[in-house]
Order: C-alpha cells, then sequence, then structure tokens
C-alpha cells in the first residue's frame, strides 16, 4: 500500500513538473515573438505604442479551428505596469486564453501569433473580468504598424485594446472581432505552484517567477517605462 501511494505521488509530480514545463515554454515562446515583431525592419508595432501600452499580451500559435471560418483558439500571457498610475515596473504575468473572432482574409493560415495592447485603464477592467469580448465588452481596432504611429486614426487611437496578428511571415493590425480573452486559472496555479487570481497578478503585482523571466526582460527592452505617465 505505501509503495503504492508513493508511486502515485512520484506520477503527479511528474505530470505536474510536465504541465509546468509547458508554461515555461508558453512564456519563452511570447518572449521570442515580441522580439522578433519589435525587430522588424518595417513592420514592427510603433514603439511610442508600445512605450504607452498599460499592458502587453502575447499569443504564440493561435490555431486555426476546425468549425467555421475564422476559428481560432491560443494561449498566451499577459503583464501589465505596476504602480497606481502604470509608472511602475512590469509586473508578473498571468496567464489567458483567446477563441473566437475572425481574421479576416489577409491574414489566412493555420497559425498566428498575436499581440493585444491594452492602452488604458479602461482595458485593464475588461482583463480583469472572467471573460470579455474583443469589440463588444471592450473597444478594439486593428493596430498602426511601422516605425510611427503617424499613420493611426482617431478611431483606434481611442481604443481601449489594439490588435495585431502575424500569420506566414506577414504581419499586421488586423480585427479580431469577437474574440473572447479569458484568464487561464489552470496554468497560473501550475506556474505560481497555488491557486492566484489574474486580477491580483495584474493589479496588486508581485514577485515574477523566474519562468516568466525572459517576457519581463522582452518587454522592459522594448518598453522600459510607460511615457504617458507625467
Amino acid at each position: 500500500m505505501t509503495k503504492n501511494i508513493l508511486l502515485m505521488a512520484a506520477v503527479s509530480a511528474g505530470l505536474l513538473s510536465a504541465q509546468a514545463t509547458k508554461e515555461a515554454a508558453r512564456l519563452k515562446e511570447c518572449a521570442v515573438v515580441l522580439g522578433e515583431v519589435m525587430g522588424a525592419p518595417d513592420d514592427a508595432i510603433p514603439s511610442e505604442l508600445l512605450a504607452r501600452a498599460e499592458c502587453v499580451a502575447v499569443v504564440p500559435s493561435m490555431k486555426k479551428g476546425a468549425l467555421g471560418f475564422g476559428a481560432r483558439f491560443g494561449r498566451g500571457a499577459v503583464a501589465c505596469r505596476t504602480g497606481e498610475r502604470g509608472e511602475g515596473p512590469w509586473g508578473p504575468p498571468s496567464m489567458l486564453t483567446i477563441g473566437g473572432g475572425s481574421f479576416g482574409l489577409q491574414l489566412g493560415g493555420q497559425s498566428s501569433d498575436v499581440v493585444l495592447l491594452i492602452m488604458n485603464r479602461r482595458g485593464i477592467d475588461h482583463l480583469l473580468r472572467d471573460k470579455f469580448t474583443l469589440g463588444g465588452d471592450a473597444s478594439a481596432a486593428a493596430g498602426p504598424k511601422g516605425r510611427t504611429a503617424a499613420a493611426a486614426t482617431d478611431a483606434t487611437m481611442r481604443a481601449e485594446i489594439l490588435t495585431y496578428a502575424r500569420t506566414r511571415g506577414l504581419f499586421a493590425g488586423v480585427s479580431l472581432e469577437g474574440a473572447v480573452v479569458k484568464p487561464d486559472n489552470d496554468a497560473n496555479k501550475r506556474l505560481y505552484g497555488k491557486a492566484v487570481q489574474a486580477k491580483d497578478l495584474l493589479t496588486q503585482g508581485g514577485e515574477t517567477p523566474a519562468d516568466a523571466a525572459p517576457l519581463i526582460e522582452a518587454l522592459n527592452k522594448y518598453a522600459p517605462r510607460n511615457v504617458s505617465v507625467k
């Protein structure tokens, strides 16, 4: 009996370790995607927009589903700036999922990398919910690309969330109308070793786990401070 209990405990520990490794790989991939997007010579997210963002979410390899045109699902992570006005450093990430929505014809393909810039406190409020819909609950717009945001329209600049996607090497601001964003609570539990609420991670900050270091380092590299805070 004791041997069986020990064996079951070992198997459970092994499964938890394997699952935690998946979260570490996801966070590393998020960092890689952000680095590649910001390092693109002509198609990068405008640096001033990233520097003004309150939170940044990255969803690598969002998959195209079998049911219906445009249906997709992906897992990623979001991190927010700390401080009462977002004047502090990047806080610990919260894992999330995104599903549904349509990418339109210009970005077909089977897999897409998605980047969301949450531009203001209203956008953060949506992140703190159990789920929200882009273009429904939260105003969202296809983000401008290039080295500057000079071409952005007034509607774009008023949006709570700016959305981007990359498929088959093509990177563009795209509409993710109808996509549903949710906290990935199970992944957060594996990453932090205990149950933790997404809203606590995004509003209260705390210690960043070692597995999340690549993503936070990338955010610090490309947007070390919030330029909208005077």
